[in-house]
């Protein structure tokens, strides 16, 4: 069945906001700032930060949902299509796995390569294909099956090449291992929260609209909250920030004022990810959640496609011409990654 102009717009719209969203997360990576107290010059490591700031770009879907429901009522005709009554904690699912998941990534991050990292999240399509078939009753197409193997055999390469590979100092062998294993079961969690999100849609004809800006809601009030404990929970090596907890707000807000192109790399990712959700929930409807998991693996393609020098390497650890060499005084090994990369 052939696909849209809308649902084609819906695709590239996803895939555009989401390589935005993943550009500007590694500018925002690269800038180096003092922090509070004025402490010595260290690069903007605040995952948990930025993901509060994902979570108020999806919040923000919440008020475009009302005033587009406001502007249907004045015109007497609502672009909003009816809906049956549900009650919004049925979404509180759904972002509970995405908080979660993204906090394992968070921790494998540090254990396993970049490169490694981005592979072996392409594991969220077989789970999405694997649930939607268990759960939501779907049939997939022996097209789509053929391409679950493919990536199944793909991350087993990836799997040997780690095994196989040497490790440095900071990457030790069972670190390795240990985050290629969590960065798996992360993604089983964000096929969860696919087939969920699916299975509300559908069920209840929810805008996209609304259901990002719910999701959004309780993301962004729960992970809040979550950062006053994490200001107070070693972690060691874990961390880039110079008190080395698990997450240093105020000192993220220190960086933000003493470099202005942080808040500008942030305002790119909150907005991104805005319409990056929007366009995904309206492809899971519109299409479904296997379709929305393989065009967000996609995604590394084009980003690939903007940093040329990279090849197939490691492209959050090598500058590009669109990030000054070296990443304004950071060191390589300092970049990283944030949630939806």
């Amino acid at each position: 069945m052939a696909w849209t102009k809308y649902q084609l717009f819906l695709a590239g719209l996803m895939l555009v906001t989401g390589s935005i969203n993943t550009l500007s997360a590694k500018w925002a990576d690269n800038f180096v700032a003092e922090g509070c107290g004025g402490s010595q010059e260290h690069s903007f490591k605040h995952p948990f930060v930025q993901a509060v700031g994902m979570f108020l770009g999806e919040f923000s879907c919440l008020a475009a949902f009302y005033l587009l429901k406001c502007q249907g009522r004045r015109q007497s005709a609502s672009s909003v299509e009816p809906q049956q009554p549900f009650n919004t904690l049925l979404f509180l699912p759904p972002a509970l796995c995405d908080m979660t998941g993204t906090s394992i990534m968070y921790v494998a991050l540090n254990m396993t390569s970049a490169s490694s990292f981005q592979m072996l999240r392409g594991a969220v399509i077989i789970f999405t294909g694997l649930f939607s078939v268990a759960f939501l009753d779907r049939r997939l197409a022996p097209s789509q099956w053929l391409g679950i193997l493919i990536t199944i055999a793909g991350l087993v390469v990836v799997g040997l090449a780690d095994l196989l590979s040497k490790h440095d100092s900071q990457h030790k062998l069972s670190e390795v291992i240990t985050g290629d294993l969590l960065i798996i079961m992360a993604q089983i969690i964000i096929a969860i929260q696919m087939v969920l999100e699916e299975k509300f849609v559908y069920k209840h004809n929810i805008h996209p609209l609304q259901a990002v800006g719910i999701e959004g809601f309780f993301g962004f009030v729960i992970l809040s909250l979550l950062l006053v404990p994490m200001f107070y929970i070693p972690t060691a090596s874990f961390s880039g920030n110079p008190r080395g907890v698990l997450e240093d707000a105020l000192d993220a807000f220190c960086q933000v004022g003493r470099q202005p192109l942080i808040a500008l790399a942030l305002l790119g990712n909150i907005s991104s990810i805005a319409f990056f959700n929007f366009s995904g929930i309206s492809v899971t409807k519109e299409l479904s959640a296997t379709t929305r998991m393989v065009l967000d693996t996609l995604r590394t393609i084009v980003i690939w496609a903007f940093t040329p020098r990279t090849g197939l390497g490691d492209f959050l650890s090598i500058a590009d011409p669109w990030f000054p060499h070296p990443p304004y005084g950071a060191p390589p090994s300092t970049m990283g990654c944030t949630d939806h990369c």
